[in-house]
């Protein structure tokens, strides 16, 4: 199975179209022995995302056979020091003690832009400390576009790279990002195949600040209409069909939503054979929901 399980849902309330609000805990027990069942082998996680890795440790069985992927803390500093590497390894540690775990899968730089500060290579070198004792299997970075990856492929050895890829943000594709980091044979995991539930929505039903991209969503959804597919069978078929990525990171608040997502993968040689470029967009204020500024 291509999909892997995202849990900032479990531990905040996330998403711009999210009605249900954080998952409770009897929920995630659910969804993660669901996800055993379906054959997802991945859980994505991070120190910063509420409660999630306590949650996750409590649910978890003890004979799991997930590969485990967490985050650093994100050093709002122009410089790094000692102490702040010293934070990455704590946080670590007890990440693995919420967890339950003596080792995980993956150690991503939360904040790329952490590693171009004045010292930020200190960082990388604690990351790649843990990995030499044996805490984490491979390290890595999480993206935000083009820009940020080249800048982490020109100075670091990287395992591991999480970055955006949806219907509306190509960029990645586009200027050939997923090919080069497949032939430098780096695990590559998308994240926001639903734009955080934008893709989901009615486009017109979006806050003004969308209004640059609702051309793109409208057409977007005239084309679902008449093939009479859902947006999220969609969305998730367009991703899941780049041979290049590794894992497809998707949220779900509940089990039914996941096992309706399975169910959209197995069936994906049903999705027209479109070309989805037309639908992109390339507007960094759309694309990137860290920019976004509207109430």
């Amino acid at each position: 199975m291509k999909l892997g399980l995202g849990t900032v849902q479990f531990g905040l309330d996330y998403g711009i179209s999210n009605k249900d609000g954080q998952t409770p805990e009897s929920e995630v027990k659910n969804i993660l022995s669901l996800a055993l069942k379906q054959g997802l082998s991945v859980i994505d996680t991070a120190s910063q995302y509420g409660n999630s890795e306590d949650i996750i440790g409590i649910c978890l069985s003890n004979n799991h056979s997930f590969r485990i992927v967490t985050k650093t803390p994100s050093f709002n500093k122009k410089s790094l020091a000692e102490d702040d590497a010293l934070i990455l390894k704590e946080t670590l540690f007890e990440s693995l003690r919420k967890l339950g775990q003596k080792s995980l899968y993956g150690l991503l730089i939360h904040n790329a832009d952490n590693l171009f500060s004045e010292k930020g290579a200190v960082l990388w070198e604690t990351m790649q400390g843990l990995k030499d004792s044996g805490f984490v299997d491979k390290i890595g970075v999480s993206v935000y576009s083009p820009d940020q990856l080249d800048s982490v492929l020109c100075r670091f050895h990287v395992d591991l790279v999480q970055l955006p890829v949806n219907v509306l943000d190509q960029r990645m594709i586009s200027a050939g990002y997923l090919k080069r980091l497949k032939e430098l044979g780096i695990e590559i995991h998308s994240r926001s195949v639903f734009l955080q539930g934008l893709l989901l929505m009615d486009p017109a039903t979006l806050p003004g600040y969308f209004s640059s991209v609702r051309q793109n969503l409208i057409q977007y959804h005239e084309f679902l209409r008449a093939n009479r597919i859902t947006p999220a069978k969609a969305a998730i078929a367009f991703v899941c069909g780049i041979s290049e990525i590794d894992t497809v990171i998707v949220g779900v608040n509940n089990a039914l939503q996941l096992r309706e997502l399975c169910e959209f993968v197995c069936l994906d040689s049903e999705i027209p054979n479109k070309d989805f470029s037309s639908f992109a967009a390339y507007d960094e204020k759309i694309v990137n929901p860290t920019n976004w500024a509207f109430q």
